[in-house]
């Protein structure tokens, strides 16, 4: 995804800054709500799970630069209904991009799984939490800024070291790092991804391209590591979802089978991705 163009400048107040953030992902909240609400389509889902991940990344970006409980309120509420759309898109993950060939009756099971999780998903996004959330986040937009006279670049500066020697140490010893280390760091390379999008309009820098792409390659790298791991949960609820009838256990082994291949490739392409961003210039 292209960074935001957010119009901000390197003397934009920091929560000025937020505020302009927060209103496209809002924006885009909203479009793609619409299109859960009213339609089967993939990207819905995923788009909406998206806006609700960098309204987090944003909130907790800029913690320190707004009033901290109405951003941490804004914050869990995100948190709570990307939770209730991720087994929709995580079920499709797993059968359009971590599996093939999925027999017909996994499939069939699949089916009314996927429609379970999508009504899931759907009373999340049209009832009063959601409702009183929209809300909230309209009166977070008309607040008058607290600290006008604050610079966002040199608030980005700080944020963007921060940020990114976490990550440096979260990689340290790379080659040895285990299922859970690896899980540590591609939290903070997606904290870093999302705080160089959102801050690069504060530098006027041609580096700014290149070091987000590599971040993003490199959280798409550990993403693939994740979503093979994610697949042992869902093949374990299309096991549950089965019914008496449906023997899904022999077909289920070898889609677990499948979800496990690949192991040697997928961290090749993690170490290639990882040295891309370690060699990558800061653009700040």
């Amino acid at each position: 995804m292209a960074p935001f163009d957010t119009g901000l400048a390197p003397t934009t107040a920091p929560d000025v800054a937020l505020r302009h953030i927060v209103a496209d992902c809002h924006a885009d909240l909203r479009k793609y709500r619409a299109v859960v609400l009213q339609s089967r389509r993939p990207i819905g889902i995923h788009q909406t799970r998206v806006s609700l991940r960098r309204l987090r990344a944003a909130f907790g970006l800029f913690r320190h630069a707004v009033d901290g409980p109405v951003v941490r309120a804004l914050s869990a509420e995100a948190k709570w209904l990307a939770g209730e759309c991720a087994p929709s898109r995580d079920l499709h993950v797993f059968l359009t991009e971590t599996v093939e060939e999925v027999p017909p009756m996994v499939a069939r099971v699949a089916r009314r799984l996927a429609d379970t999780h999508l009504q899931r998903a759907r009373a999340a996004l049209s009832g009063a939490r959601f409702e009183a959330f929209d809300r909230q986040l309209h009166v977070f937009l008309d607040l008058s800024p607290a600290h006008p006279t604050d610079r966002l670049d040199e608030f980005a500066r700080a944020e963007l070291d921060a940020h990114h020697d976490k990550v440096m140490k979260r990689g340290r010893k790379f080659a040895s790092l285990d299922p859970h280390r690896l899980h540590r760091l591609r939290i903070a390379i997606k904290k870093l991804r999302y705080a160089a999008d959102f801050l690069q309009p504060a530098f006027a820098s041609a580096a700014a391209k290149p070091y987000i792409e590599a971040t993003v390659r490199l959280q798409g790298a550990l993403g693939a590591m994740n979503d093979r791991a994610v697949a042992r949960h869902m093949l374990a609820d299309l096991a549950t979802a089965a019914r008496p009838t449906e023997d899904v256990k022999k077909p289920l082994k070898r889609l677990a089978k499948q979800a496990g291949a690949g192991g040697k490739r997928r961290r090749r392409k993690l170490e290639r991705a990882w040295e891309t961003f370690r060699k990558t210039e800061r653009f700040w």
